[in-house]
């Protein structure tokens, strides 16, 4: 007959699933790193730069989505990898932690409020 076993259906799915969990985790874990991890292109105190290899010829789109960040020297744009902000991740733990403190907060009268019924 033309039709194929069902077993074979089900192998196919599966072996078609892990592959769009892997593309979907991926798309959720890089936002949430970037959130831990922010990072910016100021530079303070005349850090040292770290040159970033992404190929030669480059322009300064081109070394943005790259996710460097471009330096004019001169006649020559240079990319180098951008520095730890750490001013900017201790302001999101900090809204983070508030949020959070403001929801247990609020959980009670809530809680109340909906038992009162």
């Amino acid at each position: 007959s033309g039709f194929a076993p069902p077993t074979q259906h089900v192998l196919e799915k599966s072996e078609v699933a892990p592959s769009k969990l892997n593309i979907k985790l991926k798309d959720v874990y890089e936002p949430l790193l970037s959130f831990f991890r922010p990072v910016t292109c100021r530079r303070k105190d005349e850090k040292t730069l770290i040159p970033c290899h992404v190929g030669e010829g480059l322009n300064t789109t081109e070394c943005l989505k790259n996710k460097c960040c471009p330096s004019k020297t001169g006649h020559e744009l240079k990319c180098y990898m951008p520095f730890k902000d750490n001013m900017q991740l201790t302001f999101r733990l900090l809204v983070l932690v508030a949020g959070g403190f403001l929801i247990l907060g609020c959980l009670p009268f809530c809680c109340c409020a909906c038992l009162q019924r």
